[in-house]
């Protein structure tokens, strides 16, 4: 099976752990969704490219189409929120947590942002004003255009070094508020990215993008951010 390099989309930039705020950007308010998986069905989800699957407790994304990522989604409307939810590598060296607006036609599928957690490094970007914009994503195929699409992109994305062990659970948070974004995995802030992109008024799903063999998810919440 052909893997995507489903993290090219984030241009290299590496930040210090002194970017990352102490203090979080948002706090839990009300209750938006909640899922433990206790059943064998997919329930709200929406395994838009497969293969998703619930079973013994947990949901399961696994990489059955040549082309793309397995995609489970799950709708809310939602602008600042806060998402916590668990997660172990089973083969899969990473996948991608994203926020999108199928309503807006500005960025390639309606992207906003995304977190994309790979081997090393958590990887924080602004689709919608960056890689996914229709105008620099259509430049970047372009060699020619490409150099000029990248200083685009300047400030449109973060990485931070960060080590994924297979088989291992992990719980990463992640906070949305105005056009921050901040991530901690296991209660350590982790990683940051402020960007205007991140404040569109609107963010109509949350879904996750599995590359490879597989990754478990378990425990997924989101609560309207105070």
């Amino acid at each position: 099976m052909k893997l995507l390099p489903f993290l090219c989309f984030l241009a290299p930039f590496a930040a210090a752990a002194a970017d990352i705020p102490a203090a979080p950007v948002a706090e839990k308010g009300d209750s938006l969704f909640t899922d433990d998986f206790e059943r064998s069905i997919l329930g709200e989800w929406k395994s838009i490219i497969p293969t998703f699957t619930v079973g013994n407790g947990v949901l399961k994304g696994e990489q059955t189409r040549d082309d793309h990522g397995a995609v489970g989604r799950v709708y809310r409307p939602m602008k600042d929120v806060v998402i916590e939810f668990k997660f172990q590598l089973i083969g899969s060296t990473g996948f991608n947590a994203v926020f999108d607006d199928q309503k807006h036609k500005g960025s390639h599928a309606g992207h906003i942002c995304r977190i994309a957690f790979s081997p090393k490094h958590l990887r924080l970007g602004d689709d919608k004003e960056g890689v996914m914009r229709n105008d620099i994503y259509e430049m970047r195929k372009d060699p020619a255009q490409k150099a000029q699409a990248d200083k685009l992109l300047e400030g449109r994305n973060s990485a931070f070094p960060f080590t994924f062990e297979q088989k291992k659970w992990y719980q990463a948070t992640i906070e949305l508020a105005g056009d921050q974004l901040r991530v901690s995995v296991d209660g350590k802030p982790t990683a940051y990215l402020k960007s205007p992109g991140i404040a569109h008024e609107t963010k109509s799903s949350f879904h996750f993008t599995v590359n490879g063999p597989g990754v478990l998810f378990d425990d997924v919440r989101i609560w309207q951010a105070k």
